[in-house]
């Protein structure tokens, strides 16, 4: 049988959205209609951003090890967070974890090496373009990033929190991004790291001035084949 799939998930569009695609992209591997088991638990948004915007990372980490614990007992394998965001907190608790992950930005900064990408478009919240979820990795595998400006960053986290977590899809939306990373197409970026998992809900390939790496799809992809692989 396929591995189970544990879910640490964070904001409801972004979870809903790899949980579909593992369901959705599972039958190519493993036959009509199959995908592996999967357990999803959330503790409620709310709490995740009262420790975020505190700036609480070590709380963050409690409470994705919390749920860690809970899909363990569930009976997964290995775990995903499809929260770009507070993987920030995921060097914390990985030690004392009961299982092990998949880390988003290690899957997104393969993929980008498997293209032959040498500079990265960063897209993501404020919390996560401003920290070094992504540099850190990008960086072991030689490849250069860029990140928005201040300005950009705040209209981005705006989008992101006051729109997309809450299921809110607007044309000016796409725009801005439109507009941000074509800025950074002309600086020199080869490829956008679509860095919130909530982003590819409005942005893609075929709207985006620069290729996406959709890092929602790209874990869920990564989940699959870890799992069919135990078949």
């Amino acid at each position: 049988m396929p591995e189970h799939i544990g879910i640490v998930a964070c904001s409801s569009e972004g979870a809903a959205l790899c949980y579909r695609t593992i369901c959705a992209e599972g039958a190519e591997m493993l036959g009509a209609h199959a995908h592996p088991e999967i357990t999803l638990h959330t503790p409620s948004f709310a709490t995740y951003m009262e420790l975020i915007e505190g700036g609480d990372w070590p709380g963050v980490g409690e409470m994705m090890l919390a749920s860690a614990h809970k899909l363990a007992q569930a009976g997964a394998d290995f775990l995903i967070c499809p929260d770009n965001t507070i993987h920030q907190a995921l060097p914390l608790i990985a030690s004392r974890s009961p299982r092990p992950w998949l880390h988003i930005a290690e899957v997104v900064a393969d993929e980008a090496a498997a293209r032959g990408f040498h500079r990265l478009a960063l897209t993501g919240t404020r919390w996560l373009v401003e920290g070094e979820v992504y540099p850190e990795k990008l960086a072991a595998r030689g490849i250069a990033y860029m990140r928005p400006e201040a300005d950009e960053r705040q209209e981005i986290n705006r989008i992101i929190m006051d729109e997309l977590t809450y299921g809110i899809f607007k044309p000016e939306a796409v725009v801005a991004f439109q507009r941000i990373i074509g800025r950074m197409k002309a600086a020199g970026c080869d490829a956008v790291v679509l860095g919130c998992t909530e982003i590819p809900l409005i942005m893609n390939d075929q709207n985006s001035p620069l290729p996406t790496l959709n890092s929602t799809c790209l874990l869920a992809r990564a989940a699959l084949r870890r799992a069919a692989a135990a078949k």
